[in-house]
């Protein structure tokens, strides 16, 4: 990585992380207008789940150190060492510049945990695996899909400029960098859930179960 100021070829887009507006009534979820922050460039068409995070660490019994398996294998030398690999060289970065069918291969939720808790917040790339997009939208990841030639631009950007800073606007579709503005697409049932705070299932329905248990109540099929 380079010694540039943060943000200086683009310091029209903040740095900071503004992911989250506040939760919506009735729910502890945050909506999710936007990600802004430093890239990660990962080449490659068809990086399958297996690459992003291995099968052996699927026995861990909690995602708590997913983190430190996202793409364990290669991000090592044959000796074990840590190598160039993207993962080692761009710490700290929270977008992630892909593309081709990204994430394609087994179901495993693992694989977007991993990228999550290493520190990934949003994902652009050429085209994604469906089961892997909905497990992202799960974890309030947004992954926006541009042209092959945008998605290759912007990992070049991020490459000869590491720091600088790089907005994707989840309501309006687009990423931006450097005076920048490039249009994609973020599946619409997605971005619904994104803005709407509705994305993390589980929790909308453990702050809701006082609402939940009088339906089951008023339920005719439910009674004991």
């Amino acid at each position: 990585m380079t010694d540039d100021a943060p943000g200086a070829p683009g310091d029209d887009v903040p740095v900071a992380d503004d992911r989250s507006d506040e939760p919506r009534e009735g729910t502890a979820v945050p909506a999710i207008r936007r990600v802004a922050g430093t890239g990660v460039p990962l080449r490659g068409d068809d990086v399958d789940t297996d690459q992003i995070l291995p099968a052996r660490f699927l026995k861990a019994v909690t995602f708590d150190d997913m983190g430190e398996y996202a793409f364990y294998d290669q991000r090592r030398d044959e000796d074990g060492e840590l190598n160039d690999h993207p993962f080692n060289e761009y710490r700290g970065a929270n977008v992630l510049a892909v593309n081709d069918n990204f994430g394609c291969g087994s179901s495993r939720e693992h694989a977007p945990q991993g990228l999550m808790r290493w520190g990934v917040e949003a994902i652009v790339g050429e085209s994604f695996a469906e089961i892997f997009q909905d497990n992202c939208k799960s974890l309030g990841i947004p992954t926006l899909a541009v042209d092959h030639e945008d998605a290759v631009a912007l990992q070049d950007f991020i490459e000869e400029h590491p720091d600088a800073g790089i907005e994707v606007d989840v309501r309006e579709e687009t990423v931006r960098y450097s005076g920048e503005t490039v249009e994609g697409e973020v599946p619409d049932a997605m971005r619904e859930a994104l803005l709407e705070g509705i994305w993390d299932t589980t929790a909308v329905m453990r702050t809701n179960l006082d609402r939940a248990k009088a339906v089951h109540d008023e339920l005719p099929y439910t009674d004991d």
